[in-house]
């Protein structure tokens, strides 16, 4: 069972509906090699459509798969002889393109920037149960040659160029087909670039320093916010220092701790249960026994995490009474799927509730007719605890949790969060090979790791269920890579490491078909509208712009902006302050208060800000700025531009606090490359912020 499997039925992704087959479609020709699995396309649904944008809908599939296609082509003469190609994460529907607005409309995007558009079910689950491969990429590859035929025959004879975009999980599956066929895509574009060893590495370490320093980030944070002391350290004690040492190395985003509230756990909920199949002598044998382990020899606080707690059922709560598993937010697909189970109970009514952080624990039956049965606790109410998500579940239709059907009040029960504690460590038990630096913080002065190490690294294996291949950095074409400095999800640093990869493989051609932007403020997800606007931005305008700029690469040997300049030191990607520096395509900001980083005043007494916009050389200009000073997420105040070379703007305001408090003002701009403020495209964003404090 693979990574992608797992994920995909947890986040709910459903097979393809079954469509009524028209006649076939022509056959699909050029120079590229055929998949012999794809051979019969068919078209069912052929139709012009006026939203988002007009264009003409195609959509089909290939006889004898689960594969589906869909095609969104603009009118001749808003076409300029290329096709944008979006890669998900994982299989799911054909028909995401159109959705959502402004930006992140992929189909009005790509007409926009004269391209159809193409998208793929990646095979939907059915592909994952039989070959990685296909869902990874051979899918995307048969849609993307047989699109080529569909659109000489829309648009008479043509050469139609090809550009892939995908990221996270789709970045993965983008590198893989880039990597492993041949004249599909010219170019391509993958972003929030994870590794080999991402996974469940960059959880697990994430998962250990949420539990350690959960009461120290308030000023872990406030010491990194502008006027802050500098020093996240003051006040830890020393296993908070070693953790948090730990977790920046491996290289999570230090500034990305602002969002600790929310951050969770990423996928580690998804993962665990496999890392526990793949391993589980680590589990139930090393982790808390052999020495050289954490568990073996535990600190206070792991000590005082672990719960092993015996009590008894003192009555059934029926299926019909089941919570969502994700509690007060808003459905989703796994809450469906989970929804949908039918037979086992949806929780139990103990007799003493244990004390301490239960999530993530496991119940184990420990008498009665259901004895040696367990399940995942998903979360507690007083003295009820309800049945948690279940990969197994989930993949069996429920029967996985057919055995908690024979659960009697009076059966007695352990809750127990050994194996989720344990987990946390599992990322210093798997150091890999050299070039993946930042897990130097576990190797001694002999270069050998200080920790035991598992059998077998197990990261790999996951990226190529993943990717269909684990990445070698060996392509034909072009690529450009977009990256969040904020991510806490793929680190920063992952991408610097696939970049070595490339230059190793490229050697003398590195420059010539190869870039990697970084994009400041920015995290993991790629939507517009942020959770919280005061301290990132949407890195979607720089993944616009990447597209344009890789396809007037390849068509017209027109060199993109240069790579942002960057080092990496303990894990943490460092950038220049000055946008002709730090080159990229991402506008620099420097804003004061009062001429500084910090101001402090009194109740009434008026502030002087002052921003200072640059954009990279020849990246573009300026198209909006403004300011909300009360840091509340919304930026109405323009201020007075009192320079402007459009590359170079300053801009000032003044605003009077009435009430005390502290404040954190930001500042927002954005560049587009044509200096046009009416698009919603290719505006590519970035914020700077200060302190004021109102006595």
């Amino acid at each position: 069972m693979t990574l992608a499997v797992a994920i995909a039925v947890l986040l709910g992704s459903a097979l393809p509906s079954s469509s009524q087959e028209k006649p076939a479609a022509p056959r699909a020709s050029g120079v590229e090699a055929a998949d012999p699995l794809f051979k019969e396309p068919y078209v069912d649904v052929d139709e012009w459509r006026d939203a988002p944008v007009r264009h003409r809908y195609v959509h089909g599939g290939f006889k004898g798969t689960t594969a589906r296609f869909s095609l969104y082509f603009p009118p001749k003469e808003r076409y300029q002889e290329r096709f944008f190609q979006h890669i998900t994460p994982i299989p799911g529907s054909e028909n995401e393109g159109p959705k959502g607005s402004g930006p992140e409309n992929k189909v009005g995007f790509s007409i926009t920037s004269g391209a159809y558009f193409v998208e793929t079910n990646e095979g939907g689950m059915a592909s994952l149960a039989t070959d990685p491969t296909l869902a990874a990429y051979r899918v995307n590859a048969a849609a993307a040659r047989y699109s080529r035929t569909f659109a000489s025959q829309m648009y008479g004879p043509h050469r139609t160029y090809g550009y892939a975009f995908g990221g996270s999980g789709g970045a993965f599956r983008t590198i893989g087909g880039f990597e492993n066929t041949s004249g599909v895509w010219d170019g391509v574009v993958p972003y929030v670039v994870g590794s080999p060893v991402a996974i469940p590495n960059v959880f697990t370490v994430r998962s250990l320093a949420l539990r350690v320093l959960k009461d120290k980030f308030p000023a872990i944070v406030d010491s990194l916010e502008p006027g802050g002391s500098g020093n996240p350290y003051a006040g830890l004690n020393q296993e908070e220092r070693d953790i948090f040492t730990e977790v920046t190395r491996l290289g999570f985003p230090i500034q990305s701790w602002s969002n600790y509230k929310t951050v969770g756990m990423g996928a580690l909920p998804i993962l665990f249960e496999m890392v526990i199949q793949k391993d589980p002598k680590y589990f139930t044998e090393d982790f808390w026994n052999a020495p050289g382990y954490a568990g073996a020899n535990p600190s206070a606080s792991l000590v005082s995490a672990r719960i092993q707690h015996r009590t008894k059922i003192r009555r059934v709560i029926p299926r019909e009474n089941q919570p969502s598993p994700s509690a007060n937010a808003p459905k989703n697909g796994v809450d469906t799927a989970w929804q949908q189970l039918q037979g086992p109970p949806a929780g139990f009514e103990i007799e003493n509730a244990p004390q301490g952080n239960v999530e993530m624990a496991t119940v184990i039956v420990k008498t009665g007719a259901a004895a040696g049965a367990t399940f995942p606790l998903g979360k507690m109410e007083g003295d009820t605890i309800f049945v948690g998500v279940s990969m197994a579940a989930l993949m069996s239709g429920g029967r996985a949790l057919d055995p908690l059907k024979q659960i009697k009040p009076g059966d007695e029960v352990l809750i127990d969060n050994s194996n989720f504690l344990a987990s946390q460590y599992y990322h210093r038990y798997q150091v890999p090979t050299p070039d993946f630096y930042v897990w130097d913080q576990f190797r001694g002065p002999d270069r050998k790791p200080i920790y035991p190490q598992r059998p077998k690294t197990i990261g790999p294996e996951f990226a190529a269920s993943a990717g269909g291949t684990t990445q070698s950095g060996r392509f034909q074409g072009k690529m450009i890579i977009v990256e969040s400095l904020w991510d806490q999800d793929a680190f920063p640093w992952q991408a610097d490491w696939y970049a070595s990869k490339v230059k190793s493989a490229l050697g003398s051609r590195f420059n010539d078909n190869f870039r990697l932007w970084f994009t400041d403020h920015a995290l993991h997800g790629d939507v517009e509208q942020q959770a919280d606007p005061t301290r990132t931005v949407s890195y979607l305008g720089a993944l616009h712009q990447a597209l344009r700029d890789l396809s007037a690469w390849v068509e017209k040997g027109v060199p993109p902006p240069p790579s942002t300049t960057y080092k990496v030191i303990d894990g943490q990607l460092h950038v220049p302050g000055a946008a002709a520096e730090r080159k990229g395509i991402q506008p620099v900001l420097s804003v004061t208060a009062n001429g500084g980083l910090r101001a402090e005043v009194a109740a009434g007494e008026p502030v002087t800000f002052s921003a200072v916009i640059e954009v990279p050389p020849q990246t573009g200009r300026v198209v909006a700025a403004a300011w909300d000073f009360v840091g509340e997420g919304t930026f109405a105040v323009a201020g007075d531009v009192s320079t402007s070379s459009g590359t170079r703007v300053v801009v000032k305001a003044t605003h009077t606090f009435s009430k005390p408090g502290t404040y954190f003002p930001v500042f927002r701009a954005a560049s587009q490359r044509q200096g046009d403020a009416k698009s919603p495209y290719a505006r590519i964003q970035n914020l700077g912020r200060v302190r004021v404090i109102v006595r």
